[in-house]
């Protein structure tokens, strides 16, 4: 009875001490625990993040900066552009001349405006005769006009093009740069413990979804305003047409008149 009391006995004390030794890990993996980072924020994030991580998530926070100031100046311009070539539009459409036009338009720098004084500038050159050189000299100013006039109102949009284009693979540096750090530090600690290592896998992903964040919006605004400058394009081309007309209905007005002074 009594070495059955003793074997009972030492069993109890095997299984105190294995479970003694199960708890020991659990409490060596709560040691790192305390010396994660507490605020997981993408604001705190970026404040643990390596230097280069944290250089290229100052990067593509101010690309995405130059995404929107170039998306609201450039919408200003092009609306106000627009809407001032369909009112020149509107009165080259109208039973008017060309010194009419030309009297309309004043000083003014606007793109419908250029055409018209190219136009006029080349009927002064040539002595006011509307003849079909004429006609060929004045259409080839029209289309130098409408090329300078398509790249000024184009500036600015191919930032928005080399936004769209880099900034994903900007982020994806920052993200490779700081999970290689994490790795490092795997090796450093010598634990596999994913909870050491998660926060800087995250503070790298973030770099990427930065990255993201300032590509999209750059890409739908620089497909938008390809779209509205095509149409301000097709303006300018309209007004090109209406000043050729204008010029032809000139000519033929002059020709009863050079007839009758003839006779």
């Amino acid at each position: 009875m009594l070495k059955r009391n003793k074997i009972i006995q030492i069993c109890c004390c095997v299984c105190a001490i294995a479970s003694m030794g199960m708890m020991l890990p659990g409490q060596a993996a709560a040691a790192p625990n305390a010396a994660l980072p507490q605020n997981l924020s993408p604001w705190g994030m970026f404040l643990s993040a390596d230097i280069i991580v944290k250089a290229v998530m100052i990067g593509l926070a101010f690309a995405s900066l130059v995404t929107w100031t170039v998306w609201l100046a450039k919408t200003i311009e092009i609306n106000s552009a627009r809407r001032q070539a369909k009112q020149r539009l509107a009165m080259l459409e109208s039973d008017v001349t060309l010194r009419y036009a030309q009297n309309d338009v004043g000083d003014a720098r606007d793109a419908v405006a250029q055409i018209v004084q190219s136009a006029a500038n080349e009927a002064r050159l040539s002595g006011d005769i509307f003849d079909d050189s004429f006609k060929e000299r004045v259409a080839l100013r029209l289309e130098r006009v409408e090329a300078a006039m398509a790249r000024r109102i184009g500036r600015g949009t191919g930032a928005l093009a080399t936004i769209g284009a880099t900034a994903p693979f900007v982020g994806l540096f920052g993200t490779v740069w700081g999970i290689m750090n994490s790795f490092i530090g795997i090796s450093e600690s010598q634990t596999t413990n994913l909870a050491v290592v998660a926060p800087g896998i995250a503070e790298a992903l973030l770099a990427t979804a930065l990255g993201l964040v300032a590509a999209i919006p750059a890409v739908v605004i620089y497909n938008h305003f390809a779209r509205s400058i095509a149409g301000y394009r097709a303006l300018l081309t309209d007004a090109s047409a209406q000043v050729l007309l204008l010029v032809s209905r000139d000519q033929t007005r002059r020709s009863p008149m050079l007839s009758r002074a003839a006779e």
